[in-house]
């Protein structure tokens, strides 16, 4: 019983508030309208999720051809070394 003594009238408004609108929220963000934005937010999310994996696809192959360019350039250099020695 003592609990309920220290339950002050300012805490129950409080209480009763945040359950009033969580109930408001709950029914705000299932309307038709919420939906619709949360398709909305979606597709964006999916945009710019296969714009990134393009990016990142391009991004590799760059990649991949100047590595595959500096192997050659490696060894032109250890054919080019390789051939300075045997002419001293």
């Amino acid at each position: 019983m003592s609990v309920l003594k220290d339950w002050n009238s300012d805490k129950s408004w409080i209480f009763a508030a945040g359950v009033l609108f969580g109930t408001a929220g709950i029914k705000l963000l299932s309307t038709k309208e919420a939906k619709e934005a949360y398709v909305h937010l979606t597709a964006a999310g999916i945009r710019a999720k296969d714009y990134l994996w393009d990016k990142a696809t391009v991004l590799r192959e760059n990649a991949e051809d100047v590595y595959e360019q500096a192997k050659l350039l490696n060894e032109v250099r250890e054919e080019l070394e390789d051939e300075d020695i045997y002419e001293e």
